[in-house]
């Protein structure tokens, strides 16, 4: 029973990280509109950023990514590529078919590239996630197995459902239903990757300080 009402903590505390919106949440919506299993590739994508980071989190690796110099990095090129979905995200709305506008790329590469390009993703495993980890090694190297598996579970859920539900809305509502998500989308994603290259340049100050 304590194993259990761990794991129960652990996925709720999981789901709260996955479902704030952020880069993928947008992302994945806008990709959701050409592909209802759009999300399912995303969280692959982000698996394979994250599977590794806990690994290395389990063996005391975490403080790395607490390091300003590291952060600041991180920020600076998280920001640039959202900066390019952004833009490429406005520009599909001016196409004759949106759908076309994302077709070139791939939901498990920006599933990739989001997740190990953003500092607050990494910050959160050096911080609560850690502690999360650390509560699991209590119960062994399947415990911590089972935390992983559940935490993943928790972005592939969440995400596979974004997906869906932009999907089955833009075929609802049609082509301007997909003008507005991406319109949103891209707009959140451009003001994301500045905020991002703002708080790299903080990083980058602190550390010179």
């Amino acid at each position: 029973m304590v194993f259990a009402g761990f794991l129960l903590e652990a996925v709720l505390v999981s789901l709260s990280g996955v479902m704030a919106p952020g880069p993928i949440t947008s992302v994945t919506v806008g990709f959701g509109n050409e592909d209802p299993k759009a999300g399912a590739w995303v969280a692959v994508g982000h698996g394979l950023v994250e599977f590794p980071l806990m690994v290395g989190v389990f063996f005391g690796a975490g403080y790395l990514i607490d390091l300003p110099a590291v952060k600041s990095a991180i920020a600076f090129v998280g920001g640039a590529f959202l900066l390019y979905l952004g833009i490429r995200m406005l520009q599909g709305i001016k196409e004759a078919e949106i759908n076309g506008a994302s077709s070139k790329r791939s939901p498990l590469v920006a599933g990739v590239l989001l997740s190990a390009s953003n500092p607050y993703f990494l910050i959160w495993w050096a911080t609560v996630g850690a502690s999360l980890i650390l509560r699991s090694v209590e119960f062994g190297v399947l415990g911590f197995a089972a935390f992983a598996a559940g935490h993943w579970l928790c972005d592939l859920t969440w995400d596979t459902f974004l997906s869906a539900v932009s999907f089955q809305g833009g075929r609802f509502f049609g082509r301007r239903f997909q003008q507005i998500i991406f319109g949103i989308s891209g707009g959140f994603l451009i003001f994301y990757s500045g905020k991002l290259i703002w708080d790299g340049i903080q990083f980058l100050v602190g550390y010179a300080a």
